[in-house]
Parts: structure tokens; C-alpha cells; sequence
């Protein structure tokens, strides 16, 4: 690992230890601290992500045309704004306000880091580096959580100031540590380009017309709204209300899904280097579909309680492993089917389509999972199992070297950004 990558990496870690001192903690500080109700809360939690709806369908092309570094440096002071502004806001509308400005820097980020990540790795290091990433951000989350929760008092306003001021130095340190990365150029995948290559070489028609990415982005909104969409929401619902886990239950089974990531992730890893990516993704599918069936038999199943809680943090267990495995996969994919000048883009829109999954999922999968509880299970068990259909239909369109990095031969070097070939090549 060079040093802008360990810096790159070092950054992301700081703000996602940031970030963990108050996302847990955002509904509470709302609703009860600042004594401005639960539907404020919720209108906060939505501005929060509607504000990252609607900077990312930019954000790309800005990335593009003015580099990654600015982009992230920008977005990390407008997230600490929005932490300061957030940690002292008293009324709903400062509330609001201030939590529009942190989802929009936050979300930024997302893809800014990612197409740095990009330039300063090859393709056959760029599995390991975003498994890194994943890895190190769950380390963050969970310890930032972890020393919040030993921090927050609901009585003293000043503890969740505190937090808020703790998030916004993070974002800081992150701008401070990426002013000091010189990028490298950045190799790219021989036989880049998808064989059915024919869009224009720029924008969103462009990325419209790459059916490849088109197939990626539905199997990434099925992936976010399948299992991260519901986990505090649908998931945490149906245990509760079927399966009568309770409140201290559901964060052990959190910390089962956060130990199984941080634990297997690089285990994981030597086994995903090997092997397809569309095989991958397709196993994590039955995986999710077995770990959803164990949540229906937690539920619904005639065992003791005992058995049911067993069956409840397995389920979540099993979601970690295949985070695991998606992590060093998914987000390099994304990386090697974009054309040169268009990394940014594709990062962006496929951090778009995670941000629309989070939002649907929740607003479905948790009147589901409180009331519906067998068409929850069975829905989310088709999710499942057309994560693995998609998969397989995917894998069908990408080149050998996209689908499996480690059989290519020869990197070829280019200048800024991931370089595609002709379509003519690409099928020689």
C-alpha cells in the first residue's frame, strides 16, 4: 500500500469514527433532547437523505472535470458545518437545515473517496484496497458508537453538542489528510470496455446505454434494499413484533453483524481474489436467502425463545458475511466498468442508487416487518435469491478480466482516470 493510500484510507476511517458518535443517536437528540417530537425527527432523518438525493446526480461530473481532491475537501468542511450547526440547532428548522448540509457533505464523500481509492490502486490491487475501506469504516463506526454511547446523556445537552463538535473535527482531519495526497496516475483493465459497448464516451446517456452498469445498478438497489435498508428499520421491526427479541437482543445482534465483518473480512478476501465476481455476488444471494429464512423460523418457527434469539443474531451474522464478501467486489466492479474520464460518474450514480435503496427500504420493509410478517419473510427471501439471478445475468456482460482482475496480464497505465478501449478491441 503507497502512502496516498494509506492516507486516503487513514481519512476515511477518522470520519467514519466520526460520523459513528451520532448517527445512532440523531432520532433521540431530535425527538427528546431538544424536545422538538418524533415527527420532527423523522422530518430531519428525511432531509437528511433527500439532501443526498439531490447533490450526487452532480457530484459525478464534477469529480470528472475537477478532480476527486477538491471535491472531498469541499464536502468534508460542508459535513462540518452541518455537524456544528446540528450540535447546537434548537428549533425545527435549524434542525433541519443543519442535517440537509451533513447528508449532503456525507454523501459526497461517498464517491469522492471511492474514485481516489480508484487512482491510487491497480486493478489487482484495487479488491484489497476497497476491502480495506469497508473494513476500516466498519472499525470506525463501531468504535465511535461504542465511545458515544459512553459519552451521551439525555439529561445534558452538552454531551450530544460534544459528539456533534467530536463528528465535525473528523470531517476535518479527513480534508486536512487528503490536501496532503499526491494522486498517481491510474492504471486501468486491459479489455476495459463491456462487449456490448456502444454508447457515447460521455454523461449520463452514456452510463444509460453501458447495459452492463445498468444491470449493476438494479442488482446494487436490490443488495441495499434487501439487507442494509433493513436493518433499523423492516429487520428490527420483525424481530421485535414476531419474534419478541428485545431492544438490548437487537444491538447484540448489530455487534454480531460488525464482528463477523471485521473479523472475516480479510479471510474472506483471499477467497473472493480467486474467483469471479458475478460467482460472488451470486453466492452472497443464497447466503442472504438462507439468513432470511432463519429470520422467518425466529419468528414464525414453534421452537423457545432461546432458539429464536439464536436464529435472530445468526440472521444478522450471516448478513455480515456477505458485506464481507460484497465489499471487495462490488465497489471495484463499479470502478472497472466505467470509461476513461467517467470514473467519478459511475461512482456517483451508483452511490445514488444506494442512497434511493435506503430510503425505499425503510419506508417499505418496516410497516412489512411489524404487521406482514410471512410476506416480509417471503419477500425478502425473492430478493434474495434474484440478487443471485442478477448476478448470474451480469456476469454474462463483463469481459474476463472485469469479472475475475486476477487474469489480467498487463495494466495499462493512463493519465487520471481508468482508460476503456474500443469496442472493437474489446471483442478481438
Amino acid at each position: 500500500m503507497g502512502a496516498a493510500m494509506r492516507r486516503i484510507q487513514a481519512g476515511s476511517a477518522l470520519s467514519a469514527f466520526g460520523i459513528g458518535f451520532t448517527v445512532p443517536f440523531l432520532y433521540v437528540y431530535v425527538a427528546q433532547v431538544r424536545g422538538l417530537g418524533s415527527s420532527t425527527a423523522g422530518i430531519v432523518l428525511a432531509a437528511f437523505a433527500m439532501a443526498a438525493l439531490i447533490v450526487l446526480p452532480i457530484t459525478g461530473r464534477v469529480i470528472d472535470r475537477r478532480g476527486p481532491l477538491p471535491v472531498l475537501v469541499g464536502s468534508a468542511v460542508v459535513a462540518s458545518v452541518g455537524a456544528v450547526a446540528l450540535g447546537v440547532a434548537a428549533s425545527e428548522t435549524a434542525a433541519i437545515l443543519s442535517a440537509a448540509l451533513l447528508g449532503a457533505g456525507t454523501a459526497v464523500m461517498q464517491p469522492a473517496l471511492a474514485t481516489m481509492i480508484v487512482w491510487s490502486s491497480t486493478p489487482s490491487t484495487r479488491t484489497r484496497s476497497f476491502a480495506m475501506q469497508f473494513f476500516l469504516q466498519n472499525l470506525g463506526l463501531g468504535i465511535g458508537g461504542l465511545l458515544g454511547g459512553q459519552i451521551v446523556d439525555e439529561d445534558h445537552t452538552s454531551s450530544f453538542t460534544l459528539l456533534f463538535s467530536i463528528e465535525a473535527v473528523m470531517f476535518l482531519v479527513l480534508a486536512a489528510i487528503a490536501l496532503t495526497v499526491r494522486l498517481p496516475h491510474a492504471p486501468s483493465l486491459q479489455d476495459a470496455m463491456p462487449k456490448d459497448a456502444s454508447a457515447p464516451r460521455g454523461g449520463l446517456r452514456a452510463l444509460l446505454k453501458h447495459k452492463a452498469m445498468v444491470q449493476l445498478c438494479v442488482l446494487g438497489f436490490v443488495i441495499f434494499f434487501a439487507c442494509y435498508g433493513q436493518f433499523e428499520s423492516g429487520l428490527s421491526a420483525y424481530g421485535v413484533e414476531a419474534a419478541g427479541i428485545t431492544p438490548s437482543t437487537l444491538g447484540i445482534a448489530l455487534a454480531a453483524n460488525t464482528a463477523v465483518i471485521v473479523l472475516a473480512q480479510f479471510a474472506v478476501l483471499k477467497f473472493v481474489e480467486r474467483r469471479k465476481r458475478s460467482r460472488v455476488i451470486a453466492a452472497v444471494g443464497l447466503i442472504w436467502a438462507f439468513a432470511w429464512l432463519l429470520a422467518g423460523y425466529a419468528g414464525l418457527g414453534n421452537g423457545s425463545q432461546a432458539m429464536a434469539t439464536a436464529a435472530f443474531v445468526s440472521t444478522y451474522a450471516l448478513f455480515g458475511l456477505g458485506e464481507a464478501m460484497l465489499s471487495p467486489t462490488v465497489a471495484p466492479l463499479v470502478a472497472d466498468l466505467a470509461p476513461s474520464g467517467m470514473v467519478g460518474q459511475y461512482n456517483s450514480a451508483f452511490a445514488l442508487v444506494k442512497q434511493l435503496a435506503l430510503a425505499v427500504g425503510p419506508a417499505v420493509g418496516g410497516p412489512m416487518g411489524a404487521a406482514l410478517h410471512v410476506p416480509y419473510i417471503v419477500t425478502f427471501v425473492l430478493f434474495s435469491l434474484g440478487m443471485t439471478v442478477l448476478a448470474v445475468r451480469l456476469g454474462r456482460r463483463l469481459s474476463p478480466v472485469q469479472n475475475q482482475p486476477s487474469l489480467a496480464k498487463s495494466p495499462v497505465v493512463a493519465q487520471g482516470s481508468p482508460t476503456a478501449v474500443e469496442p472493437a478491441a474489446a471483442n478481438a
